[in-house]
């Protein structure tokens, strides 16, 4: 049987968060988001969960979060750093920041050689989507046919603040094209609005899909990225903000037919913690959930 892995970004600081967002205690017994991702995975059948973290916090995070999983699920590490970056290119002066999340997976090229899911470490996208990223990876387990978890953008803002979506459009259950708007909030009134990277005003519909960095590859696309983030860096590298977003390289992946990406939806709950005014709410749902049944109360003994 073919066990795809979870690739899980979690080296970003959490910048408007205020701090390191993925260590933060959510369930009712100290569990993170992460615990509640980590879980969910192993019940739809990953076989093995790698975490891009910094070195400068590695050891932390191993202590606080990789030992809660290698009892119940193998466990490896690749590390996101600022200066690795393709042959021919360096970090320009002023850089202080990583390239992105097309960077974020790129650092995990000698890691994983099977089919992948990508998640952030600091959403929650509950159980359904595993299942279906699990069964999609299943089926397609080489080539370049891709899948995407997809959510319906009103359900993804926060109360407190802007928040970064790839807003998707389709066709036939395939992904037709995807464009990252940045500073995505409710306008007075009552719009919905954010700002493509190139910085251009975006008034989007709330029932629209929208990424939530939930993503399912096979090993080619390792290639791909590394194509393309070549030329990104020919076209940004000098710039020292500048970021490479895995939206973007689908987009002209799909635009070059060099992939498909098939959409996934799903019904599950999504919430996220972009600002520390979004805790609370999170808080709730995971106790709701608890509540319910859909997980237990603590999850020291795995699935």
């Amino acid at each position: 049987m073919n066990f795809p892995t979870l690739l899980v970004l979690a080296a970003g600081m959490g910048s408007r968060y205020g701090g390191l967002k993925q260590l933060d205690p959510m369930g009712p017994h100290g569990e993170t988001i992460l615990d509640y991702s980590v879980y969910d995975a192993m019940r739809a059948g990953f076989g093995r969960v790698v975490f891009v973290i910094r070195e400068d916090f590695a050891e932390s995070f191993r202590q606080s979060v990789g030992k809660r999983f290698d009892r119940h699920i193998e466990v490896a590490y690749a590390y996101q750093r600022l200066d690795d970056l393709p042959e021919g290119f360096t970090v320009p002066p002023g850089r202080t920041k990583p390239w992105g999340t097309t960077h974020a997976v790129r650092a995990a090229r000698d890691v994983i050689h099977e089919p992948f899911a990508v998640i952030n470490a600091d959403d929650f996208y509950g159980r359904e989507a595993y299942l279906r990223a699990v069964e999609f990876l299943r089926h397609h387990g080489a080539g370049s046919r891709y899948c995407l978890v997809g959510y319906r953008l009103a359900n993804t803002l926060s109360d407190h603040g802007g928040v970064n979506r790839g807003i998707a459009s389709s066709e036939g259950g395939l992904l037709r094209n995807i464009e990252e708007v940045v500073e995505i909030a409710p306008a007075d009134d009552g719009t919905i609005v954010g700002q493509s990277v190139a910085g251009e005003s975006r008034e989007l519909d709330s029932r629209t899909l929208v990424s939530m960095n939930f993503w399912g590859f096979t090993p080619l696309f390792f290639q791909q990225l590394e194509t393309r983030f070549r030329d990104f860096l020919r076209a940004h590298g000098d710039q020292p903000k500048a970021e490479c977003y895995i939206p973007t390289v689908m987009d002209a992946l799909i635009a070059d037919r060099e992939a498909s990406c098939e959409i996934l939806t799903t019904e599950g709950a999504w919430f996220g913690v972009t600002y520390p005014g979004d805790k609370p709410r999170a808080v709730k749902a995971i106790q709701g959930l608890v509540d319910a049944g859909e997980y237990p109360p603590s999850l020291d003994q795995g699935p």
